[in-house]
């Protein structure tokens, strides 16, 4: 598959970027996708919460009243969680959210993300490019000449840029990894993948086994 590489302004270079078949042209696995995404929110979640249960409660321990000839329930403690200011019951305890996946698995992931927005018409590949500084207003100026201006976008960068990176980092609806940092989430949150010429052979190194 082969996409016209475009400079900072939009335009055409008159060169084509040969995106993998093997990355971006393959039978999408949608459960792959899925389980990966699922673990990637799972992995998020920081599992602190804790609510107090009968024996964490401060209360008297007698009992509150005599077993029978009540004519309602019996009851042992004021603590239990049928009483108003008793224990929760069942109440959630801190846990791991996290969970495995095989590596080949998650790769099989990436792969279907990426060729689920190549179907989709959703990959630029841009020309190599830095700026001289880290400026917002620059990195914009970029997105605006792609069209990606109010669209959420995935800037993949070959190696580690810190102006680029720096330039992006105040926008919420644009995000900036190195190729070997690419997620199956990052991708299909995105409206739009955007290579960075020199980023397109990490990424098929990394995911093209």
């Amino acid at each position: 598959m082969k996409v016209a590489v475009v400079d900072i302004k939009g335009k055409e270079t008159g060169r084509k970027a040969d995106l993998s078949d093997a990355v971006f042209g393959i039978e999408p696995n949608k459960h792959a996708v899925y389980l990966d995404v699922k673990q990637f929110l799972a992995n998020q979640r920081q599992g602190t919460h804790k609510a107090k249960e009968r024996a964490e409660i401060a209360g008297s321990t007698r009992k509150i009243k005599k077993q029978k000839g009540t004519g309602t329930a019996r009851a042992g403690s004021i603590k239990s969680g049928v009483f108003k200011g008793g224990g929760r019951m069942f109440g959630p305890r801190p846990r791991n959210y996290s969970f495995k996946l095989n590596k080949g698995l998650k790769r099989l992931a990436r792969r279907s993300a990426l060729t689920m927005k190549a179907n989709d018409n959703a990959i630029t590949v841009i020309e190599d490019f830095n700026f001289d500084a880290p400026k917002t207003k620059d990195f914009v100026n970029v997105l605006k000449a792609l069209g990606l201006e109010n669209k959420k976008s995935l800037i993949v960068l070959g190696e580690s840029n810190n102006n680029v990176y720096l330039s992006s980092r105040n926008l919420k609806a644009s995000k900036v990894v190195k190729s070997s940092e690419l997620s199956t989430y990052g991708i299909m949150n995105a409206n739009n993948v955007v290579f960075l010429e020199g980023s397109l052979e990490g990424v098929e190194a990394n995911l093209a086994k």
